[in-house]
């Protein structure tokens, strides 16, 4: 018998005892949508406006389009770009593209043409499905695509029935013709390989080119399951879109809801009234969105929620939820989770797992505990605050600040086509989010800001994400974003720029006034500036941009 620990000797459990067939398959949540129709085919599956599909029809329309693609050349490797809302044919390019072995590149529907033909030159995209709304804007990527970087994919147009304003078709063939010329596959199968690229996603890029985040079929298996078990989801939810499916692929929800064999209630546009009177219509009882969607619903018309007597489950992520949203959805009566993820990590990632005896707490002291971004999921291995530069995890004291970091299977396969990012985010085994955060004594992480986006005044740190959430605990607050402004004497000052809910009025001075009451005086904002504040499609706050204004007028102060 070796001495050696390292080295394996080859026991009885070793010996004729290997992976076959009938005892190893590699995991895909394309075994999801074959389950579902197969056992719950007869179940709604997706419903848009007029339309309607059960789970069968649904399987069926996906395996004609992983037929399609075939036939147009698409196989293991290559890239199927997709530029649509949240339609039924999102929810069907997530299960057929997959199943072709193709990787899945989910456009951003609210990225310029420049941009747009930069993403599908860097992932080589050989097929575009895009929708006639964006026909004008892909007419000029597509030209830029050629022109710029000699690359001319296949275009499928999609018709969707229920959009009504200008279409206009740019590619040789359309969707639902596609669709009917060809057969179904006979499965939805999944790689030889789990660890096979399932789908490629771009990061906001606020510094530099954007990164194509390379996600696995094997994490997006495990990251369905882990939605499911955050939000001990039951069978049969009625899943209302109002997060962007572009976004980390909808967080992995399409495949989540699969495997529960519930039901897409699919939303073009996002607002109020539009997703409250779907919850009305179709009992949507489960949704996602960013802080933004959830204030939208807050100050909304309280008429608009009546007839909504389910119980309605609400997902916030995308962006650090102020405690005055989380009060605000409690007071409606809506149940909020909160996670936090990134797109490295598909989507969410971990979660302020809500513990029964925080029922007997005082409504704030609930807003506090639901306001952290919480514990790693189910399935994710490593969730904890550390010092990036010893890589030794920081005291659970609620006050030593480092740097939030996951490990496991729930994370990205790397940046495509950028080994040394790769290499910097993986470093020391970790992936590096750079977020900054505090381990409180409880082991709940709470975020004090981006590693950019503390404000260093006079030596002393003061977390963004504090002066803000002290802002939107004024009622006239519908917006608020803190950056650091360059100052002669303290080196930066936080300035805030704010907008206000409609008809609501307060002055800059009285804003100041209630940060006094709130914090302490060198973290209070020296500014508030009333104006629109710049956000991505998905509500996050962009905030670089605010950054270089601050900078930028701070000469002429």
């Amino acid at each position: 018998m070796s001495g050696n620990p390292s080295v394996t000797t080859p026991g009885i459990y070793d010996q004729h005892l290997d992976k076959n067939p009938a005892n190893y398959v590699p995991l895909s949540p394309s075994s999801y949508v074959e389950r579902t129709a197969e056992v719950f085919g007869d179940l709604p599956a997706v419903i848009h406006g007029q339309r309607r599909y059960t789970w069968a029809q649904t399987r069926e329309r996906s395996a004609r389009l992983a037929a399609a693609l075939k036939a147009l050349g698409v196989g293991r490797g290559t890239t199927v770009s997709v530029m649509l809302p949240n339609t039924p044919e999102m929810v069907e390019a997530h299960y057929g593209v997959p199943a072709t072995g193709a990787v899945l590149n989910t456009l951003n529907t609210r990225l310029d043409a420049g941009l747009l033909a930069w993403q599908m030159n860097h992932c080589e995209t050989q097929v575009l499905i895009t929708d006639t709304e964006f026909g004008p804007l892909m007419f000029e990527a597509l030209r830029r695509l050629r022109e710029d970087h000699g690359r001319d994919p296949i275009v499928i147009d999609v018709a969707d029935s229920e959009y009504t304003g200008r279409a206009e078709r740019v590619g040789t063939h359309e969707y639902e013709a596609l669709l009917a010329a060809h057969a179904p596959v006979d499965r939805l199968d999944g790689p030889a390989d789990e660890w096979d690229a399932i789908a490629v996603s771009y990061t906001s890029g606020t510094t530099g080119d954007p990164k194509g985040v390379v996600t696995h079929h094997r994490g997006a298996y495990l990251n369905a399951v882990c939605n499911a078990a955050t939000w001990t989801m039951p069978h049969f939810p009625v899943y209302l879109w109002t997060l962007p499916m572009f976004h980390c692929n909808g967080w992995c929800f399409p495949w989540t809801i699969a495997m529960l064999a519930g039901t897409h209630v699919c939303l073009r546009k996002v607002d109020a009234k539009s997703i409250l009177e779907a919850m009305r219509e179709h009992k949507a009882d489960h949704y996602c969105a960013a802080p933004i969607v959830h204030n939208l619903l807050i100050s909304a018309d309280p008429s608009l929620r009546d007839g909504i007597t389910q119980r309605v489950r609400g997902m916030v992520a995308g962006a650090a939820p102020p405690a005055a949203m989380i009060e605000g959805m409690a007071k409606m009566g809506f149940d909020i989770t909160h996670v936090y993820g990134l797109t490295e990590v598909y989507g969410p990632a971990a979660v302020a797992a809500k513990r029964s005896s925080w029922a007997s707490e005082s409504l704030s002291e609930q807003t506090r505990l639901n306001g952290r971004q919480g514990v790693r999921h189910t399935m994710e291995e490593g969730m904890t605050v550390m010092d990036p530069e010893t890589m030794t995890e920081v005291p659970a004291d609620g006050a030593t600040m480092g740097e939030i970091m996951f490990r496991g299977n729930v994370a990205m396969k790397g940046y495509l086509k950028n080994p040394s990012a790769t290499d910097k985010a993986f470093a020391g085994g970790w992936f590096h989010t750079g977020d900054l955060a505090v381990l409180e004594p409880d082991r709940y992480v709470k975020i004090k800001d981006r590693s950019k986006d503390i404000i260093i005044s006079g030596g002393e740190n003061i977390s963004s994400i504090e002066v803000e959430d002290a802002l939107y605990r004024h009622p006239a607050v519908a917006a608020a974003a803190v950056v650091a402004k360059p100052d002669p004497k303290w080196g930066e000052t936080p300035v805030a720029f704010v907008e206000l809910a409609l008809g609501a009025q307060v002055t800059a001075e009285e804003l100041i006034a209630h940060c006094k009451s709130l914090l302490a005086g060198y973290k209070v904002p020296r500014e508030i500036r009333f104006e629109p504040i710049p956000k991505t499609s998905t509500g996050k706050i962009q905030k670089f941009m605010l950054r270089e204004k601050a900078k930028s007028t701070a000469a002429f102060d």
